[in-house]
């Protein structure tokens, strides 16, 4: 049987059976869901649903990222082209979700797109607004789904690491869409002693035409913007291989005259600065260990400490309840069910991670939270529409489906 063909098929019939078990399950009949679901198997439709199954596909092999990522973009573009992001909305969007942003760069080409541009940062809170979702804080979106409200989805906004310009840059902007938000800052942030490896990595690659990663045993010409980019991306993914790596870049760091404390002074936010932002009537500040440590290299008292002492010390700080914790790096490993048990010992109350995905009524683990990145490195417009409204979750489903029913 042509592969296209089935796949295609496949995605139909996937869709209409995942609404009408939607319907089912919230004991609710959906009929213009299910009718606009029919709407969407005509053939102009057909092409976008070709589009998601092959780069439900695609998922499966190991690809360059730059190549999945064009992928995606052609997926989302695909379905967003025919109008069905509504759709996917409606079936496959939870009822809520953790939206994650790092540093908000007014000039992010300069920083080798390492965060979320200041233009793909206000559209992001336009379109929530625009499409319905409410912006809310951690605490009411998680009392919401507990309540089982049904009326609207929620949205909640966080920041990792306490950057400098989420206060110069985001908080004007979320000022203005009276937008709450949660900041998770480690301890050795505020203290400059954080081993804030990714700022080196930048500061080096774009600084120098010809870097030499010794840990890697790897030279790297770069001279033009795509180059670093690229070169950038091959350490990071090499370093969140084995999150112990870290250490290893320190001597590279050393050679190249490159100051951590100078960093961390030049991009996170200082003591002071921190206790005037938890002031703030729409800010809340959240937890993110002491020394930004992968939890899951450590052992048991190692990592209790971490969680226990950034507590602490933001509490003692900022004269506030700190109860609610971002895992650093939030992968699989780098947190798992260990580090779930270690934060609800320690008297968290939520924790997050950076897998992504929404929150559902029906399956809400407070400990091992989804969210969804936003960064100008992967991200347009229509990628964040696109996963908001969960085609990439459904890609994900659709995958799983597919090869198991070929096995």
């Amino acid at each position: 049987m042509d592969l296209g063909t089935r796949g295609g098929g496949c995605v139909h019939n996937f869709v209409l059976d995942r609404a009408e078990s939607l319907s089912l399950m919230h004991g609710t009949s959906y009929p213009c869901m299910m009718d606009e679901c029919r709407e969407s198997s005509v053939p102009e439709i057909r092409g976008a649903i070709s589009a998601a199954w092959l780069g439900s596909c695609l998922n499966g092999f190991q690809l360059r990222p730059q190549v999945k990522q064009l992928l995606k973009n052609g997926l989302f573009y695909g379905i967003g082209g025919v109008g069905l992001f509504p759709v996917f909305r409606r079936i496959f969007a939870g009822r809520a979700a953790i939206v994650m942003f790092h540093e908000i760069q007014r000039d992010c080409r300069s920083e080798l797109m390492t965060g979320t541009s200041v233009e793909l940062f206000e559209y992001s809170l336009s379109w929530l607004r625009r499409e319905g979702w409410a912006i809310v804080s951690l605490e009411e979106c998680l009392e919401q789904l507990a309540r089982n409200d049904r009326s609207r989805r929620y949205a909640v906004l966080t920041f990792d690491d306490g950057y400098r310009d989420n206060v110069s840059v985001a908080l004007p902007i979320l000022e203005r869409n009276n937008a709450p938000f949660m900041v998770y800052v480690p301890t050795a942030a505020l203290t400059r002693t954080l081993q804030s490896w990714w700022l080196g990595l930048r500061e080096l690659i774009r600084s120098r035409d010809d870097i030499t990663i010794d840990a890697m045993g790897f030279r790297f010409h770069c001279p033009d913007f795509r180059s670093k980019r690229a070169a950038l991306t091959r350490v990071d993914q090499w370093v969140h291989q084995d999150y112990r790596r870290v250490a290893a870049l320190a001597t590279t760091f050393k050679k190249a005259g490159i100051s951590m404390s100078a960093l961390n002074n030049q991009y996170f936010l200082d003591e002071r600065a921190l206790q005037g932002l938890a002031r703030h009537s729409l800010a809340s500040i959240g937890a993110h260990t002491t020394s930004h440590a992968a939890l899951a290299t450590l052992d048991a008292f190692s990592a209790r400490a971490e969680l226990a002492d950034n507590r602490n010390y933001l509490e003692n700080l900022l004269q506030l309840p700190v109860q609610h914790l971002a895992y650093p790096y939030g992968t699989p490993g780098a947190c798992g069910l260990r580090e779930e048990h270690l934060a609800s010992e320690a008297g968290y109350f939520s924790a997050v991670t950076t897998r992504h995905g929404q929150l559902s009524d029906h399956k809400l683990n407070q400990f091992a939270l989804p969210r969804i990145g936003v960064s100008s490195s992967f991200d347009s417009e229509i990628s964040f529409a696109g996963r908001m409204s969960g085609v990439q979750l459904a890609a994900h489903i659709l995958w799983k489906k597919i090869t198991g029913a070929a096995v």
